[in-house]
């Protein structure tokens, strides 16, 4: 990297010269507007203006993926020439300043006329500027710690149905899943503070059968609130899970916002399960939005605990190398030049997930550290969501071995019920 900067790299699609749109691109974002202005001199320019490092021509396109009304006032027609162009912004002009951060990287460049396709693909930071931002609480190493969970994946499910449950209804449920051997309990990301179960009463309510299990068995639950709401709503529900013994919230990333979570962070010494709900606005379109290598980044940069991959083989549009892509990014330093991990995201692969697609997953994530949350897989298997948890723990059983799921099933009845059952 290019020392005291930070290096974005990105997708640009354009009927101009590529290299040209990329000064653009560079003056827009830092020093420069359309046109020189007073006080513009060559030495602030030498201090604040973005360097263009690279710019590789790539396959044009048949056609523009978006309209520009500024092109068409210039008559412009194609090719629509598309490049990836890698910029260096100076650190000073940021500072440790998390939205000044992604208005940087990201802010106007969408609304270019110049352009009919821009995706921000990635953002790499120096380890120094790294440290001045949130590092998570927990993590993986954290995580495991706090459960007591070694050696293998964590299995979790998530509360269903996603709604209408009261919260006893919701603490009964808890308690059957603490029975049933889950290692984590996360709400549905659309049941925050519903009047038919307020997190005043849900909590409690909820955090009463995880301390009586823990009491009981020894060993601990995470249960992950989702807290999203306006930030002094999410601290005062956050407050209320420690003060109940709890160790986890959750927020939907997009809809609070970089500043929101970072400010949770600074306030809690809780996990921050970090779920990336309509994340597809942003990165599923090949030449428009923010590819998760650069998402993660800034969320990252907030000080999350735990990172939605979505999931292999689930019920959401994701290549399966783009999972495994995501999930093993979330668990390398965030910084190129960090000298450990110690900053790691643990991935959390999530969406129609059973015991038959673990072994992909666990091919995807390269090692145990991964969490897996199954929602139909435990609670919906025929014999119970207990049997549904032992599937689970049969299948990493049967992936550790080096066997095959169907000959391992030959001695686990659980797996067997489970590859019939959902492998239809």
């Amino acid at each position: 990297m290019k020392p005291a900067t930070i290096e974005a790299t990105y997708l640009i699609e354009t009927p101009l010269e590529p290299a040209a749109v990329a000064a653009i691109m560079a003056g827009e974002q830092s020093s420069g507007t359309f046109v020189r202005v007073a006080g513009e001199t060559d030495e602030l320019r030498r201090r604040a203006a973005a360097e263009v490092l690279a710019v590789e021509e790539l396959e044009s396109a048949a056609a523009p993926s978006l309209s520009s009304a500024w092109l068409e006032r210039q008559r412009a027609t194609g090719p629509w020439r598309r490049a990836r162009v890698r910029i260096a912004f100076p650190i000073a002009n940021v500072g440790a300043n998390l939205p000044t951060l992604a208005a940087t990287v990201a802010g106007n460049l969408y609304d270019l006329g110049e352009i009919t396709g821009l995706k921000l693909l990635d953002v790499d930071i120096p380890q120094d500027y790294r440290i001045r931002f949130e590092l998570p609480v927990l993590g993986v190493a954290g995580t495991r710690e706090r459960l007591n969970v070694h050696g293998r994946p964590f299995f979790g499910t998530i509360i269903k149905p996603n709604v209408g449950m009261s919260a006893d209804e919701i603490a009964d449920l808890v308690a059957l899943l603490c029975e049933a051997g889950v290692d984590f309990i996360k709400d549905d990301e659309i049941c925050a503070n519903p009047d038919h179960a307020p997190l005043d009463l849900r909590v409690p309510a909820v955090m009463a059968k995880i301390r009586a299990y823990r009491d009981r068995t020894g060993r601990d639950v995470m249960v992950a609130f989702n807290i999203t709401d306006e930030v002094d709503s999410m601290r005062r529900h956050t407050d209320l899970v420690e003060r109940e013994g709890g160790s986890c919230v959750m927020a939907s990333l997009n809809w609070c916002g970089l500043s929101c979570v970072q400010t949770l962070r600074r306030a809690t010494p809780l996990a921050l399960h970090g779920h990336r709900n309509g994340y597809g606005a942003f990165g599923r379109h090949p030449a428009l939005g923010i590819g998760f290598d650069a998402y993660q980044a800034l969320y990252r940069l907030a000080g999350v605990d735990h990172m939605h991959v979505h999931g292999i083989g689930g019920k959401f549009s994701d290549a399966a190398e783009d999972v495994e892509a995501a999930a093993r990014r979330c668990l390398k330093p965030l910084a190129a030049d960090a000298r450990d991990a110690s900053d790691a995201v643990l991935p959390v692969f999530s969406s129609g997930q059973w015991s038959g697609t673990l072994p992909r997953t666990c091919e995807a994530a390269g090692s145990a550290d991964f969490m897996f949350l199954a929602g139909g897989g435990i609670l919906a298997h025929p014999d119970g969501p207990a049997a549904g948890v032992r599937s689970l723990r049969q299948a990493w059983e049967a992936v550790a071995e080096g066997r095959d799921l169907a000959a391992a099933a030959a001695t686990r009845p659980e797996l067997a019920v489970a590859l019939s059952f959902f492998g239809r």
